[in-house]
């Protein structure tokens, strides 16, 4: 199994490779936890192609919240920003119900493509929310009204997150 987990990720990271995907996610069905903390190195490596690939691999495996605190580290760096949207895309691979936090910083903080599609999850994941999980996203959101990242995505910001606390909140109404 390990000589077929080398193999699989010398495939993966050949750049040369055109069926990358194909031998990512073979990859994750083998993961154990040598193969893991290696995959996550690579999410959180320089190379981001090679990084996003880990992380589909990660997404096939049992390792799937160990997994995200990597990926989301890698989204938050800043030497990453460029690639952010890559990261965020891959999240689409993965049980985020109880990340509603993560990506919610991501919405507000991310790059466009980032925003965009955190933004997306947001509208579409069924996350765990409870009233504490409404006052942590309130605080950063707090932290953004102070700090905006982009002048001219407040006023848009402003009207989806208002809309989206307002929902939340109803649904504690009367406890």
């Amino acid at each position: 199994m390990q000589e077929e987990f080398e193999r699989l990720l010398v495939k993966m990271c050949d750049p040369e490779e055109k069926e990358a995907y194909f031998f990512a996610d073979k990859l994750g069905k083998l993961i154990d936890d040598a193969g893991k903390d290696r995959l996550i190195e690579l999410v959180k490596g320089e190379k981001w192609e090679l990084g996003y690939l880990a992380a589909r691999a990660l997404s096939n495996s049992s390792f799937n919240e160990e997994s995200l605190d990597a990926i989301f580290e890698t989204i938050n760096n800043k030497v990453h920003r460029a690639h952010q949207g890559a990261f965020v895309q891959a999240l689409e691979l993965f049980d985020l119900s109880d990340r509603f936090i993560d990506v919610f910083k991501v919405f507000l903080f991310g790059n466009f493509k980032a925003s965009t599609l955190a933004m997306a999850y947001l509208d579409e994941v069924e996350f765990d929310i409870s009233p504490r999980t409404i006052r942590k996203a309130e605080k950063h959101w707090n932290h953004y009204l102070h700090n905006p990242e982009e002048e001219g995505s407040l006023e848009v910001k402003k009207m989806q997150v208002e809309l989206m606390f307002s929902e939340m909140k109803e649904l504690f109404e009367g406890e």
